[in-house]
């Protein structure tokens, strides 16, 4: 169960993860736990103002629509 879980979550990742390196940074998953995500932001993302919001608000809003087991994102900076 919890390997479909990540192979979903990395799914959806590998879609938006172009856009994000189009701004110099990177997200991986770092941790799935009782419906809590964390990930692991890097470059340019790691030091944005903005991160929190386009982590939180697009990735997020993507995760939980897609998965409903989803309930939150957890963000770590590189």
């Amino acid at each position: 169960m919890a390997s479909i879980l990540i192979k979903k979550i990395e799914k959806i990742l590998m879609k938006v993860r172009p856009y994000i390196q189009m701004h110099g940074g990177d997200v991986h998953l770092e941790n799935v736990k009782a419906g809590i995500v964390t990930l692991r932001i890097t470059g340019a993302c790691a030091h944005c103002g903005m991160a929190d919001l386009t982590y939180n608000n697009l990735i997020g809003g993507i995760l939980k629509a897609e998965i409903p087991s989803i309930k939150g994102i957890v963000l770590k900076n590189d």
